[in-house]
């Protein structure tokens, strides 16, 4: 089971997507339904930003000065921990996008699409995925392109 926080910083995210918990709570429930998530109980934020909050994130955790279109911040706990009550959530981490990058050259109908590729690459990364080979790109893009099935 999956629940997530939504954070907006940016307020133009309203523009584009009305009400970002109702959007997020019908892909989240779609998403509980994969075998992944049957037995585990997971929790993350997403941080609907512009491009100021994340250059200043990917410049203080990456030391790279520039925006970008998605950050993944996965949390030290771990997924398979036995210490956990069967009631508890796991924490995995935070995603911050940002709607600049987003918005460019998309218009309304793959804005939407743009945005889920975009949220489900970073959680994927929240769950440990990583795509600096070929080969973990390619186990990645697997896991990507199988969640983003599932909620469209």
């Amino acid at each position: 089971m999956i629940k997530i926080n939504v954070l907006i910083e940016n307020k133009s995210w309203i523009k584009y997507i009305k009400n970002p918990e109702n959007y997020f709570k019908k892909k989240i429930k779609k998403l509980n339904n994969n075998i992944i998530f049957k037995n585990k109980k997971i929790e993350f934020s997403l941080l609907l930003s512009g491009s100021k909050i994340i250059t200043k994130l990917n410049l203080k955790f990456r030391k790279k000065d520039k925006a970008t279109d998605v950050l993944s911040f996965p949390s030290n706990e771990l997924l398979n921990s036995k210490k956990r009550g069967k009631k508890s959530f796991i924490y995995i981490g935070d995603i911050v996008i940002n709607l600049n990058k987003l918005k460019i050259n998309l218009n309304e109908k793959n804005f939407f699409l743009k945005f889920d590729e975009t949220w489900i690459h970073g959680l994927a990364h929240l769950l440990g995925h990583k795509h600096k080979s070929k080969k973990d790109y390619l186990v990645m893009k697997k896991v990507e392109n199988k969640f983003l099935r599932q909620i469209n």
